[in-house]
């Protein structure tokens, strides 16, 4: 049985983060801490049966130092991965420091597409026999997610919780949303199971058999105006009261979206997210 499980919001801004450089509107000098948006990026924490803490990171983007010193975070057991694009990927190196304070390797899951930038990016920490110093790089352990039918990707046991992929499309680009749930019944709790879609245009429909029964869904909401490869405010909504989730949370947001002013628009039971919001598992 886990226990004290807890979903961090990291970071909930889109790829420039909120302020953008050279930029002056409302959002963007807010005074609104909510309004201050790192890249998008998540964590998951918890005490595993045994009751030893454990985090696992939704990405690890160019921000992840200060949101890590700023969750209090002081080990990593995971990190799974929902696709390759800089702003969820370019903060890998950061991790060496959670290998040298856990004294561990870190296990890594991604899809082959993600997989294969990483270890291009990084051949540094992945192939060290090349390196010209005997430098100091992460530990790593690479875990590739079945592709193609994603059927066939069952769901990954970590320390109790289980992480199950979900298929989305990011415009052309195929890429991963996560469910996560407990994998024992834990007594009814009140933000489990929770599925992380950042990052997305369309869901396929092997998707939404893995979108049932959530108590929370994080979902993408870009801006208002129409976007290529992410949801509007009205595409987001309409997908909420599609999947029926007892609370959304909306992420990956740009300077478009005062918090406080969206945030009265919204429905029942719809939020945006901001950095540093925490949201605890409790008995129902």
């Amino acid at each position: 049985m886990i226990e004290r499980a807890r979903f961090h919001f990291l970071g909930t801004g889109t790829s420039a983060g909120v302020p953008m450089i050279g930029c002056a509107c409302e959002v963007c000098t807010s005074t609104d801490p909510r309004d201050a948006r790192l890249r998008t990026a998540a964590a998951v924490t918890w005490a595993d049966a045994r009751g030893h803490e454990r985090v696992v990171l939704l990405d690890a983007g160019p921000d992840l130092r200060v949101q890590a010193l700023r969750a209090g975070l002081t080990r990593c057991d995971a990190i799974v991965f929902t696709h390759n694009h800089v702003d969820h990927t370019f903060g890998l190196d950061e991790v060496r420091r959670f290998n040298a304070a856990q004294k561990a390797p870190i296990d890594l899951y991604a899809n082959a597409h993600t997989m294969t930038h990483l270890r291009r990016v990084y051949q540094h920490i992945f192939d060290q026999r090349s390196n010209v110093n005997d430098s100091f790089v992460a530990t790593l352990i690479a875990h590739t997610v079945t592709d193609g039918d994603i059927e066939d990707a069952r769901p990954l046991d970590l320390f109790g919780l289980g992480f199950t992929p979900v298929p989305l499309l990011h415009g052309r680009l195929e890429v991963l949303g996560w469910r996560i749930e407990a994998r024992e019944a834990a007594g009814g709790g009140s933000v489990f199971p929770l599925a992380y879609c950042t990052d997305v245009s369309a869901f396929p429909p092997q998707a939404w058999k893995r979108l049932t029964g959530l108590k929370t869904l994080v979902l993408d909401c870009l801006r208002h105006r129409n976007h290529p490869t992410h949801l509007t405010l009205n595409q987001a909504l309409h997908v909420a009261e599609a999947v029926g989730a007892e609370r959304t949370y909306f992420v990956h947001m740009a300077h478009d979206l005062p918090h406080a002013q969206t945030q009265e628009t919204l429905p029942d039971g719809v939020f945006l997210a901001y950095d540093g919001l925490v949201l605890e598992d409790r008995p129902a």
